[in-house]
Order: structure tokens, then sequence, then C-alpha cells
């Protein structure tokens, strides 16, 4: 019994996508706001997602990069609602 699998449709499109996004650059919008300064994005055309790293660079959203991000996120809600009580 031969499987077909549909990987190869989606292909076309992003191999278009990514095309487009060399010749013209990603087109981001914030995914995520994880803090004031460090934010999540994905392209539009392609689906890339870029996180912005310590230095305010954007670098590729590894694994790694979400786990700090949601530390970082955690972190910050907390101290966040802690402020909010400490002015209450």
């Amino acid at each position: 019994m031969k499987i077909s699998t549909s990987h190869h449709h989606h292909h076309q499109g992003n191999k278009f996508s990514s095309f487009f996004c060399n010749l013209f650059g990603h087109h981001y919008v914030v995914s995520k706001k994880v803090t004031e300064h460090i934010k999540e994005y994905k392209c539009t055309h392609c689906h890339k997602e870029v996180t912005t790293d310590v230095s305010g660079k954007l670098s590729a959203l590894t694994p790694q990069m979400q786990e700090i991000n949601s530390a970082l996120e955690d972190m910050y809600r907390k101290r966040r609602s802690r402020v909010v009580h400490q002015v209450a």
C-alpha cells in the first residue's frame, strides 16, 4: 500500500514565500509581547519566527529562546502585578 503525503504542495507555497522574503525582506508582525522590550514576531509570508534578544537584535525563535522568553514573561508579569499591588 502506497501512502501519499500532501507535504509536496505545502513546500511549493513556502518556496515562493521564502523567495519573496529573500527578495523583499520578511514582513514581521508581533505575534507575542513578552515584556516591554522583548517581543516575538512572525513573518506573514513565510511564517518564520524571530524574537528580540537581550541586546535588542532579532534572532531566530529557537525552542531555547522560547523557553527563555516564557521565563522572562512570567517574571515580568509577576513583577508588574506586584507593582500594581504596592500602589493600590
